[in-house]
């Protein structure tokens, strides 16, 4: 009998494992569009899996490999997505037919993880919509503002840490991803935490630490589960295996809710992310008449009547606690990566920073005794460049993508036909519209004039997306772009970025599947004479 059993149970694990091997293989058979032959199991990800390629590298060769098409079929395992190569079926796709593509993939389960659950990312469909209409006020220019003064002392500890270490020690040389991912924790801290920590100072602190174990998709136990979520997702779903330790959220849960009982019970006002959404909870953050809507950046994304409309959400604590997560979750490792990236760029291409160092400079001596604000940095036309450069050349996340909500049937003007079905994926190619010749000649080079006053009107806004696109686009990018030009600031006015033996140049992506690089980004930061 117990042979008989397991004899059954293996028949069905084979069956289990052959099923979910060839999942979908016949999904765009009848597509009318070419599509990339899947493999058992891994679909279209065994290079990625293996580590064959980077991440970049896996979605150009998908990219390129029918250069006529603007619709190839592309399998990440065995779930079917549709990759749209067309800028401007993307621009109509997310933008004029929002309502049928409002949802994000589930990338992370709710089940396995109930505070990203109720995040602004995560959140679908109506739910989605109501809880934008409730932060977008939170992002707005005038509230950038408020907090910048934040951003800028942090900036300002940043370079004392510095100074102190090159006056004790000599000139010292970083690896950029580790000391920005430090500096950006203590950001995010401050502007959404309400806390203070020093990261470069006390390297070991929980709250850092804490913040680098739930963002480790490399560590080896977070890694196979999201694998295991990707191949198989109702597995994960139906044993509620959660991908970040709860004690992890549990530690940044209890930090939001004691700063928010604290808060209420001292009457404490303070410019920041939590204040804000506490504003939202009693129902007095809103849209302002007089808003002012300044180009504040090449590179930001405007809001959609979606999130300028009155909001309809009441917030609870658990709301609260998941916006601020999720906004440190999102925050932490884009903006350090792109900040590495910058000090890399900046290093080998020593006339770009002279030129923005001259700009900096210039900046430093109009405020006077002022310290920065949040206007002056954007009336800074180089620095603009300069990020919205990076930013096509390294964007931090290299995809972004839709999920069909509601069935359509695309029709093009040049025959084209492809019916979406609710769940169905498309996905868009951010890095390699970035690096497509055809759109951004010489895209190998940094170039920060490809977005001077001439030249940035050339740029069709469907082919840089480093924000996204339409509606559900990057509700951040305000904070993001302050953050990235407050800190590079304050680098260049005291120190000059400089490469040493340590310097992969040129600089290589690693193979895991991450946005780094493969040997770490070194560079030396050395004083000027007259620093500020």
């Amino acid at each position: 009998m117990l042979e008989l059993l397991f004899i059954v149970a293996v028949v069905l694990l084979v069956k289990f494992i052959f099923d979910q091997g060839y999942k979908n293989e016949d999904f765009f058979k009848d597509k009318s569009i070419k599509f990339i032959k899947p493999h058992f199991m891994v679909g279209n990800s065994g290079n990625l899996f293996t580590r064959k390629r980077t991440i970049p590298e896996f979605f150009i060769d998908a990219y390129t490999a029918y250069p006529k098409e603007k619709f190839v079929g592309m399998f990440e395992f065995r779930n079917p997505m549709v990759l749209v190569k067309d800028p401007k079926t993307i621009k109509h796709l997310a933008v004029k037919e929002f309502d049928h593509f409002v949802d994000h993939r589930t990338i992370i389960p709710s089940e396995a993880e109930p505070l990203f659950g109720k995040s602004l990312i995560l959140l679908k469909s109506e739910a989605w919509r109501d809880m934008r209409a409730t932060l977008s006020p939170a992002f707005t220019g005038s509230k950038m503002r408020l907090m910048f003064e934040l951003i800028s002392d942090y900036s300002k500890r940043m370079v004392d840490f510095v100074s102190k270490e090159t006056q004790s020690k000599g000139i010292q040389t970083y690896e950029m991803k580790d000391f920005f991912s430090r500096t950006a924790n203590d950001i995010i801290a401050t502007c959404a935490f309400g806390i203070q920590v020093n990261s470069l100072k006390d390297k070991d602190n929980e709250f850092f630490l804490k913040g680098r174990e739930m963002t480790s998709f490399l560590k080896l136990s977070i890694f196979i589960k999201f694998i295991l979520f990707m191949a198989v997702p109702k597995l994960l779903q139906v044993l509620r295996i959660r991908l970040i330790p709860e004690s992890v959220t549990g530690f940044f849960k209890k930090v939001i809710i004691d700063a928010i009982d604290y808060r209420e019970k001292n009457h404490i006002v303070r410019p920041d992310m939590i204040h804000l959404l506490m504003e939202a909870k009693k129902g007095k953050l809103s849209h302002q008449e007089t808003e002012r809507f300044d180009s504040e950046g090449f590179a930001t994304v405007e809001e959609s009547n979606i999130g300028k409309r009155e909001p309809k959400k009441n917030l609870e604590e658990d709301d609260i606690a998941a916006q601020c997560f999720i906004f440190f979750f999102a925050g932490f490792d884009t903006v350090s990566t792109a900040l590495s990236f910058l000090s890399y760029e900046l290093a080998v291409n020593m006339e770009v920073q002279e030129r923005l160092f001259q700009e900096v400079l210039e900046t430093s001596r109009e405020l006077g005794d002022k310290t920065l604000n949040y206007d002056t940095i954007q009336k800074m036309k180089y620095m603009d460049m300069v990020v919205s450069e990076l930013l096509r050349m390294w964007p931090p996340v290299p995809i972004a993508d839709r999920i069909c909500t509601k069935e359509l049937t695309y029709v093009d003007d040049d025959g084209l036909t492809y019916k979406f079905n609710k769940g169905d994926v498309f996905i868009m190619p951010v890095y390699a519209f970035h690096h497509d010749p055809e759109y951004f000649p010489n895209p190998s080079k940094f170039d920060p004039e490809r977005f001077n006053e001439e030249n940035k009107h050339n740029i069709d806004p469907g082919t840089y997306l480093p924000f996204g696109i339409g509606p559900r686009n990057c509700i951040g990018s305000r904070f993001a772009l302050m953050e990235l030009k407050a800190l590079m600031y304050y680098i260049l006015l005291n120190f000059k970025i400089e490469p040493n033996e340590k310097t992969q140049i040129p600089l290589k992506l690693t193979k895991n599947p991450t946005m780094l690089s493969e040997k770490g980004i070194w560079v030396q930061l050395t004083p000027r004479s007259n620093p500020a």
